[in-house]
């Protein structure tokens, strides 16, 4: 009986992914065709995004490239160097989010594909728009950060999940435990450790009142449960001033009032060192505390977190900073295992945030680097 092209396509990916790379001529003696046949599976998995072509041989996707294989890869058509088309729908592209895309666009551009970004500005609505047009601009992979509530996504943001016509990892968004979907592929900050490690890092400058203080985001309930968490394990009293009842992200209305009750804590109570996500919102912090007489570190210390805009603070900010870069450039590499190993496990990946040491919290700083 003739071998079917599926078939036949399968034979090829099996042979491609034992050795990493293979010729074309070797192929075509591997699965008994002609030479002509097998370059015309390679070009079709190619374009599919399963296999990446160069000059004259197959290499799996992920596959490292000899320093030959790069100078030929660097010389090559656009065509046949990024035959992988990656889509990537995020929120924003200010503030956290740059990084991520530069960490996504490196790896992506290492591995032989094109990523094509697309933003929503943070509007729901525009999560199933932005998927269309980068399904139809050939994506046949999604990184996804979607706009939803800080409690997940409704039903029907959930369904459109699941019936994605193309694999999807998840970054920085994830799903309720038990609901339909949570084995979605997904990489993440780990938030919670974050802040238990700004905790343990003021613990062992002498503080004994620690306040957090965060404005509602899809960070702010992470930071909560690893805050509350390290404060119970010093045995500390809980000054925890994020708001617990806000609807969505923002807190506009409510976190003016919760750095009044700062400065009123650290008046008359005692606390002297506070966790403030986000760095805009520390910055504000810093100029309020220096309006009513308290100077940073002598008299206040404070830890950022996000590391956006903390090293430009009139007094650099000790800061928490989630690994942005590194997120994306594993999103982007677990989404090619899926494509390319469609049978793999799902994932979930969360790194570890790193403290950087500046002047806001009296410690020596970190080592730049």
């Amino acid at each position: 009986m003739r071998e079917s092209v599926d078939a036949r396509h399968k034979r090829v990916l099996g042979l491609v992914r034992e050795r990493g790379s293979v010729r074309v001529v070797e192929l075509a003696e591997r699965l008994g065709v002609s030479v002509e046949t097998a370059r015309r599976d390679v070009a079709t998995l190619a374009e599919a995004g399963r296999l990446r072509r160069l000059h004259g041989s197959a290499h799996w996707p992920t596959a490292q490239l000899s320093p030959h294989e790069a100078r030929l890869a660097r010389s090559a058509p656009a065509t046949a160097q990024r035959s992988l088309v990656l889509g990537m729908v995020v929120p924003a592209t200010g503030y956290f989010y740059p990084s991520v895309i530069r960490g996504a666009r490196a790896a992506a551009a290492a591995l032989g594909a094109r990523l094509l970004v697309g933003t929503t500005d943070y509007r729901g609505e525009e999560d199933t728009r932005r998927i269309e047009t980068l399904v139809e601009a050939g994506a046949t992979g999604l990184l996804l950060t979607p706009s939803w509530g800080i409690d997940g996504p409704d039903p029907a943001a959930l369904r459109e999940l699941i019936g994605l016509p193309v694999p999807a990892v998840l970054v920085e968004r994830r799903i309720p435990t038990g609901s339909r979907g949570a084995d979605i592929g997904r990489v993440g900050s780990a938030h919670a450790e974050g802040a238990a490690s700004a905790v343990r890092h003021l613990a062992a400058l002498g503080h004994r009142r620690i306040a957090l203080l965060s404005r509602t985001t899809h960070t702010s309930p992470h930071l909560r449960r690893g805050y509350r968490a390290a404060i119970s394990s010093f045995g500390f009293a809980q000054d925890d001033l994020s708001p617990l009842d806000a609807a969505g992200p923002g807190g506009f209305d409510t976190f003016e009032r919760d750095t009044d009750r700062l400065l009123e804590l650290a008046a008359s109570d005692g606390v002297r060192a506070a966790i403030v996500h986000t760095d805009a919102d520390a910055i504000n912090l810093l100029q309020r505390l220096t309006a009513h007489g308290l100077r940073v570190p002598e008299d206040f210390a404070i830890v950022a977190y996000d590391d956006e805009l903390a090293a430009l603070a009139d007094v650099p900010l000790t800061s928490i900073a989630p690994a942005k870069h590194a997120m994306g450039d594993t999103a982007v590499r677990l989404l090619l295992r899926q494509l390319t190993e469609p049978d793999v496990r799902s994932t979930h990946i969360e790194l570890l945030p790193r403290l950087r040491v500046r002047a806001s919290c009296g410690a020596s700083a970190t080592p730049a680097g």
